[in-house]
């Protein structure tokens, strides 16, 4: 398994972003006000995910003697981990896909920023891009901390992939 690449996820973000702007010139009218709960959502998944990704960082490094831990860590098994880089190349794709249609939800409504219905919508679709690339960081991260230190055999691939 490769490790996800930073230029896909923004290829995705970009091809949503042009996406979305297509699709909000035909129906924006007809669309509620866009609801800022995503936003707590998607920073929660975030912290969550790198705080697993610091824990499981921590346990293999700890299983390689690569660290000196003051208490004994269980190392983590394989088949978590291997669940763990598939929740995180799942997550930083979800977040891309969000991130873009965020993106090209606020590139739609920077013309329109006067009205006070569009310029709510402007800063949540904003503040939602940035918490879906905070989220897609966070999945980045978990993916790389599943990955074992300084295995010759191994370059920087995932544990799952052995």
């Amino acid at each position: 398994m490769k490790p996800t690449r930073v230029s896909t996820l923004v290829i995705v973000a970009v091809v949503c972003a042009a996406a979305g702007w297509l699709l909000l010139r035909a129906v924006y009218t007809k669309l509620p006000p866009l609801p800022w709960t995503g936003v707590p959502a998607l920073l929660i998944a975030a912290v969550a995910e790198a705080w697993t990704g610091r824990d499981l960082k921590t346990r293999i490094a700890a299983r390689g003697g690569g660290q000196a831990a003051p208490r004994v860590l269980k190392p983590p098994a394989p088949l978590f981990v291997s669940r763990m880089v598939a929740l995180a190349k799942a997550t930083s794709v979800a977040a891309a896909i969000i991130a873009g249609f965020a993106a090209g939800f606020a590139f739609y409504l920077a013309g329109s920023l006067s009205a006070s219905t569009p310029r709510e919508d402007a800063l949540t679709a904003v503040i939602t891009f940035v918490a879906a690339v905070l989220l897609a960081c966070a999945a980045l991260y978990l993916e790389y901390c599943c990955r074992v230190p300084g295995d010759p055999d191994q370059h920087d691939e995932p544990v799952s992939s052995r």
